[in-house]
């Protein structure tokens, strides 16, 4: 088993470097998140979370932001969801101003012996408070794609991932059909039975307005009650 854990991190470190040496290295952030998850029934689940995301090599704030939303269990293979989130973004004028986003997923999930592979579509809207021109007025839509990977360690409190993610602009007039991708490898590792921190190296890579990079670390705590 160490083996394959061995293994396993070995093919982690193998997709990180090419994105390291890939990104131009324009920028570095860390990520700070707090979530819990509570089962209101055998098949609805509450989600709660927190996060502040920092830009700028981690000197500035970006967002903060407060998230809830229910998901439901269809069958063990699939599952839809809903969440509001409510931020608090850093503008052109370097004020902060809110944010309001809604998202609704829908998810599969396959296991492959000790691997989970798992598709979830997202749909979401985001409507700005800050007006600094006429498209501001309206609703922002995209459409998301992450794709993910896990390797459940039977013997070992350790879950290795990793995740590929794709946004795509919607129902708007620019000529890019994908906005921003996201690429990461992480592992979660569980503390207790319900308390778990993951940490994971993210490159994102942004097209709009123009193309700019940004490595991050994102540290993670989640607690199911």
């Amino acid at each position: 088993m160490m083996m394959m854990t061995k293994k396993w991190l070995t093919v982690l470190l193998l997709f990180i470097l090419p994105l390291i040496t890939f990104s131009q290295k324009k920028d570095f952030g860390i990520w700070y998140g707090v979530s819990a998850e509570h089962k209101l029934t055998k098949k609805l689940e509450l989600d709660l979370s927190t996060n502040i995301r920092t830009f700028s090599n981690a000197a500035k704030i970006e967002q903060v932001f407060l998230e809830g939303g229910l998901a439901y269990e269809l069958n063990k293979h699939l599952a839809i969801a809903g969440s509001y989130r409510l931020t608090k973004n850093i503008e052109h004028n370097n004020s902060y101003y809110f944010r309001h986003k809604v998202m609704l997923d829908i998810k599969g999930t396959m296991p492959a012996g000790d691997f989970s592979f798992s598709c979830r579509l997202r749909f979401q809207t985001a409507i700005k408070t800050y007006i600094r021109d006429e498209n501001d007025k309206y609703p922002n839509y995209t459409g998301r794609v992450k794709l993910k990977a896990i390797y459940k360690t039977p013997t070992f409190p350790v879950n290795p991932y990793v995740y590929v993610e794709s946004f795509s602009p919607m129902f708007s007039d620019k000529t890019r059909t994908i906005e921003k991708n996201r690429y990461a490898a992480g592992a979660e590792l569980r503390i207790l039975k319900q308390h778990s921190v993951e940490v994971e190296y993210i490159f994102q890579r942004d097209y709009l307005p123009h193309i700019s990079d940004i490595n991050i670390i994102s540290l993670n705590y989640n607690i199911r009650f």
